[in-house]
């Protein structure tokens, strides 16, 4: 089955696992840092940030600073936490992993700071998840490399400032625009993480199939990679599912048909949309007449969560053209229409929306 069981949202909600989810689930933990690249030559993709990044890290390198802050940013399962690791690798120091939700207090985020050496890479994912005290200790350690610590309570308090060891921070995020101006505008690199083609997913599945010796020839690996919906980690996730199917029913080894056969069964079809997404365009068409309709609606109707549709399915769902957010609600295109083999011509189906209709994403 495509949906197996649930975890908490970046914002605290549950969420049903899903093979097509970029999400980072617990299965998929140790196969990430088992195939993670160790440099720029092995990691595949994103490569205009690559060549920045190596720019930058090179230019720091010789004139022997610590490299610039880094905030990166983009979908779930593109490779920010990987980057962080290659930058550290490059410079050669140390790199300290963290996320916004671990740092709970002032404290927590001081302990990390004072035992960073000279030039370390403090990596912290979800960084728009800090709290605004945490923020507040991070922004004179970013700036000015110093530490301010309030000693004391009531009129007996006192401050003391800190020296901390020059350092990176690489922040990583999913959801940038949460992020606070004195914040963002503390990073010098700002670099965007962006969707994956079916080539490049192509060369991931194969380096991936062979660090983890899957048998899997060319073709098996951009069927796969055309149904990964342009996320590494969903690539990943695919193959292992594939040498499932592939050793019992298909000889041990990925092809284009074992492949197929497999995604097949896990209900993703060639455009990489599962069961959920279909379920929810078809709900829209056939018990909305295409729209609009409200998120909550949608989702009693479901009967999903309101988080998951909007976090999980909207998003690539958008990207396609197959979705609008309009201002009175979720509405499907033609797109849509035609992928699930619906008429277009009779009951108003597949509506024309104004380009300002299309382009209004903040509605719920």
């Amino acid at each position: 089955m495509i949906q197996t069981s649930s975890h908490q949202t970046e914002d605290g909600g549950q969420q049903t696992e899903r093979l097509s989810s970029p999400a980072l689930i617990p299965q998929d933990s140790e196969l990430e840092r088992s195939l993670r690249p160790k440099s720029f030559q092995e990691y595949i993709g994103q490569d205009k940030v690559k060549e920045n990044l190596a720019v930058y890290i090179e230019a720091a390198r010789r004139r022997g600073e610590p490299l610039d802050h880094v905030l990166l940013y983009g979908p779930p399962g593109l490779g920010k936490t990987t980057l962080a690791g290659i930058i550290a690798h490059e410079m050669g120091v140390n790199l300290r992993v963290t996320s916004g939700p671990a740092i709970e207090k002032p404290g927590d985020l001081a302990a990390l700071l004072t035992n960073l050496g000279r030039g370390d890479v403090l990596f912290v994912d979800e960084i728009h998840r800090l709290s605004r005290a945490v923020e507040e200790i991070l922004y004179p350690a970013m700036e000015d490399g110093v530490l301010d610590i309030m000693v004391g309570n009531g009129p007996a308090a006192r401050s003391i400032r800190v020296d901390l060891n020059p350092f990176t921070l690489v922040g990583a995020t999913t959801r940038a625009g949460q992020l606070t101006p004195p914040l963002r505008d503390r990073f010098g690199i700002v670099q965007r993480l962006e969707l994956y083609t079916p080539e490049q997913l192509c060369d991931i599945v194969r380096r991936s199939a062979m660090l983890l010796d899957i048998p899997c020839d060319y073709d098996g690996a951009i069927e796969l990679a055309s149904r990964s919906r342009g996320t590494p980690r969903i690539a990943n996730r695919l193959l292992r599912r594939a040498r499932d199917f592939a050793d019992v029913m298909g000889g041990g080894v990925i092809t284009e048909a074992t492949a197929r056969h497999a995604l097949e069964r896990l209900e993703i079809d060639e455009l990489g949309l599962d069961k959920l997404d279909r379920r929810m365009l078809d709900m829209i068409i056939r018990g909305y007449r295409g729209g609009p309709v409200g998120l909550e609606t949608l989702a009693s109707a479901l009967g999903e969560e309101a988080v998951t549709l909007e976090d999980v399915c909207e998003p690539y769902l958008m990207q396609l053209g197959m979705l609008a957010r309009t201002p009175r609600g979720r509405c499907v295109t033609r797109l849509a229409y035609e992928h699930l083999n619906y008429p277009t011509e009779d009951g108003g189906a597949a509506k024309q929306y104004s380009l300002s209709d299309m382009l209004d994403a903040d509605t719920p």
